[in-house]
């Protein structure tokens, strides 16, 4: 998906378009885990759509539980749920940044090449 660091840079238009598509993975990355987490709360505590919404994304957000769970099965969904989102925000992030850096360390391989060559 990312070219050759024998290829030239790409415009700066294309890398924009990369930066969006990416930031859309990122995005549904978020969004499927929210939605896995709102299910979750729904199954095992019976929380309305609102309340799983609520605490599904406090848990995402790194906020900790809004709702009491009463039963082991919503307990122990949580804490797996909670690890998650850890991974997963660390996984969105490298999405994210993925095309920076590999745009950063192209531009910084081309000019050491440029300099070999004088």
């Amino acid at each position: 998906m990312f070219e050759h660091r024998t290829k030239p840079l790409l415009p700066r238009h294309v890398f924009y378009k990369r930066m969006i598509a990416y930031s859309m993975y990122s995005f549904g990355l978020l969004v499927i885990s929210l939605i896995a987490g709102m299910v979750g709360y729904r199954i095992f505590e019976n929380l309305s759509w609102t309340d799983a919404f609520l605490n599904a994304s406090m848990i995402m957000g790194g906020m900790g539980e809004v709702n009491e769970l009463h039963c082991d099965a919503a307990k122990i969904f949580a804490g797996i749920y909670a690890l998650y989102c850890g991974l997963v925000l660390l996984v969105a992030v490298g999405l994210l940044l993925a095309p920076v850096f590999h745009r950063f360390m192209h531009k910084f391989h081309l000019e050491l090449e440029d300099k070999n060559l004088k």
